[in-house]
């Protein structure tokens, strides 16, 4: 099995609608972010997928978040956990990249690439993942 990641990261404001501690305030976060996708085959380049095209996609989904108040995006409902975050730009990676014809929907047993996680970062010790597994 290959796996390849890359990273992006963003500035946002949120807080935690049903949360009882300092994070129901508005507070802002540097968020890191790693795209991971695995897969068995490799194209006839050698690669799983190209890096341009895979940073090019979360950077896009990234940029919609960037210097936003995460709580004002329906998607979010209120409570922009990072877990949350994790799922919208998990979704968006592959919706940008199915309208380029790259299908990295994962499905059981499938060979070819797919985006397996995503990790988002509110610090550098604290981590969301989403994950198809």
């Amino acid at each position: 099995m290959f796996e390849v990641r890359v990273e992006a990261d963003f500035s946002a404001a949120h807080f935690l609608k049903d949360y009882n501690g300092k994070c129901e305030n508005l507070h802002g976060h540097n968020y890191k972010v790693f795209a991971h996708v695995k897969g068995r085959i490799l194209n006839e380049g050698g690669m799983l997928l190209d890096f341009t095209k895979l940073k090019g996609a979360l950077r896009s989904v990234c940029a919609k978040l960037d210097h936003t108040n995460l709580n004002d995006m329906e998607v979010f409902e209120q409570n922009p956990s990072a877990e949350r975050i994790a799922m919208f730009v998990y979704d968006g990676i592959v919706s940008e990249l199915a309208g380029q014809g790259i299908d990295l929907a994962y499905t059981p047993g499938k060979k070819e690439a797919f985006l397996f996680a995503v990790d988002v970062f509110e610090t550098e010790t604290s981590r969301a993942r989403y994950c198809v597994e």
